[in-house]
């Protein structure tokens, strides 16, 4: 498929994000912008907010913020997703300060040091944070001056100097209506550091990455340009807000006037699909594989499964004179999941391209997106022109791809350029250094490109496992294959030391589900037998030096980050403590 075809839709040319948001209080100011729900008298009732109020509330509440003296000051963040969250980001962005939004994961301790290591002066917080904000406030281990709680605080708490945000944002509402427009009217320096995101990763080791309001602005105008985004979706903000995309993510959909509502939970996800109606997903793809695996058992429950593969190709093949049947025929699987579900956007990690396949045969839109939080973050995605199972798409419009000093088969790290590369690593001047060379930033990914254009990931360079006879094995690649065995919900494959060299080892989490419906009765030992016979089989398929010789099985989860990515260097710390040669 021809690059050009890439290109789509007209759109404008964001350079912040007041901007961004101009465009849905212009155009859609009586859409709702967000649903929310919440429980009075033991009864679940519905609150919506127009896009109207939500513009009403940001310039209160950043009216109110600069009344206290947070002007141009550091402002973290840190809660669930919940409106009030995105709120306070805005209210931050666009006319007060600047935005750490912290990870709603971090230890008490780390949450601590991140306040610390960005000299913020206030930080808007959700209840559950109370405690450890009482005990900051009063060892005065931070900067932080202003404690602003998003839910409402008692008197004694107020008397200790804490606010409550609703209190700020009425106050801010009769600042406006008196004519105060020093929030309304202030100027963005469009390429000034504007937020400090910390990458995934524990305090000490994560980098605190400068962003800019051109950066984010400039990456929404790409992905407008490739991606078809309606005033009339609903999407459940799931991304969790600290990460880039997250955040990024639902600036898009405010961008367009979209609906934007909050799952009840991971368990709650499909009733909350049906509930909201959802027809738009940003997710991960453990959890797009998740509810793939949930619809391959009921089709296989219902003896389906001859049916289905009847269909798709008949689907597939009037769906090139244009027709398109697909939500008809498999209109079942598509109520399954809420009934409005249009498309998918997978990001943070590899999606089996089988599970891609299956879901856009059904009428659900499935595409693969690639980025990283220091480029604000998407690089690279599919669109519904251009799909090529695996890969990662072309990069977005105004970006620059190469592959850097490529091997025999073409891979080699994947540099990237354009104006979402972020401004550098935050008091890290030889990180940012090191990253960005003659202005192009190096993403530790490895990669290949085929003759179309399309760019596939095959590892991260820090992963590689490199033998003591120089032979390079990318985990990635036998992870994929591990993958296909059905009772495995994760794998890690690494490089366990052994006499001067590395023996090439997997750790397999299973399915206890599974296992206990299909292998009934077995003992551990048993299992771990079972699985070395499959793992066997993989290596029959793989050159030598890659053959996988040593295994550890577990069912519990591995230590992951909150986009569900393998914390490797502790996954295998863990190992080598715990692991008898």
């Amino acid at each position: 498929m021809k690059k050009e075809k890439y290109e789509i839709y007209e759109t404008k040319n964001y350079n912040n994000i007041i901007e961004v948001l101009d465009n849905a209080f212009t155009n859609y100011p009586d859409n709702i912008a967000f649903r929310l729900k919440e429980e009075q008298d033991k009864k679940i009732i519905y609150k919506d907010i127009t896009y109207k109020q939500f513009q009403e509330e940001i310039n209160a509440l950043g009216t109110e913020l600069i009344s206290i003296g947070l002007k141009d000051k550091r402002i973290a963040i840190i809660s669930k997703n919940r409106y009030e969250w995105i709120l306070s980001y805005v209210a931050v962005l666009n006319g007060t300060g600047i935005a750490v939004p912290l990870d709603k994961g971090l230890p008490e301790e780390e949450t601590e040091s991140s306040l610390q290591r960005s000299y913020a002066d206030c930080i808007i917080f959700a209840s559950e944070y109370l405690d450890s904000m009482k005990k900051f406030k009063e060892a005065k281990s931070t900067n932080v001056t202003k404690f602003i709680c998003m839910d409402p605080i008692n008197d004694e708490e107020k008397a200790e100097g804490f606010l409550y945000l609703q209190d700020l944002i009425e106050e801010g509402k009769k600042k406006v209506a008196d004519g105060n427009r020093e929030f309304i009217d202030a100027k963005i320096d469009n390429d000034k550091m504007s937020i400090i995101l910390f990458t995934s990763g524990t305090t000490s080791k994560s980098k605190a990455v400068m962003l800019s309001h051109r950066n984010i602005a400039s990456n929404i105008t790409a992905m407008n340009k490739v991606e078809k985004f309606l005033s009339t979706d609903v999407n459940m903000a799931f991304l969790p807000f600290h990460h880039t995309f997250g955040s990024t993510g639902i600036l898009i959909f405010l961008n367009h006037g979209c609906t934007n509502v909050f799952c009840d939970g991971i368990r709650h996800i499909q009733a909350n699909m049906k509930e909201y109606k959802v027809s738009i997903f940003v997710c991960v793809p453990l959890l797009i594989e998740a509810m793939y695996k949930k619809i391959e058992k009921e089709i296989q429950r219902q003896r389906k499964t001859k049916l289905i593969k009847i269909a798709t190709p008949i689907c597939n093949f009037l769906l090139k004179f244009g027709i398109d049947i697909r939500r008809n025929v498999f209109k079942d699987i598509i109520n399954n999941l809420g009934g409005s579900l249009r498309a998918i956007i997978s990001g943070a990690s590899a999606l089996d391209p089988k599970v891609a396949r299956a879901f856009n045969n059904f009428g659900i839109l499935t595409i693969q997106g690639y980025g990283l939080t220091e480029t604000s973050p998407v690089l690279a995605a599919e669109n519904e022109n251009c799909i090529r199972y695996g890969s990662i798409g072309f990069p977005m419009p105004g970006v620059s791809l190469k592959i850097d000093n490529p091997n025999e088969q073409g891979i080699g790290e994947l540099i990237a350029k354009g104006p979402n590369v972020m401004l550098g690593y935050y008091e890290n001047e030889e990180a940012t250094k090191e990253s960005i060379i003659d202005g192009w930033f190096h993403t530790g990914d490895l990669a290949k490109k085929d003759k179309d254009g399309y760019f596939f990931i095959t590892g991260r360079k820090k992963n590689v496992i490199v033998l003591k006879n120089g032979k390079n094995i990318y985990p990635e690649e036998l992870e994929s294959l591990i993958a296909k065995l059905p009772y495995v919900d994760e794998s890690m494959v690494f490089g366990y030391p052994k006499d001067d060299d590395l023996v090439v080892s997997v750790k397999i989490v299973y399915n206890k589900d599974y296992v206990k419906e299909n292998f009934k009765d077995v003992s551990q030992e048993e299992l771990k037998t079972k699985i070395w016979e499959d793992i066997k089989e993989i290596n029959k398929g793989l050159t030598n030096y890659k053959h996988m010789k040593k295994l550890i099985i577990t069912d519990e989860p591995m230590i992951k980050t909150s986009t569900q990515k393998v914390k490797r260097h502790e996954e295998i710390k863990k190992i080598l403590e715990n692991c008898e040669d």
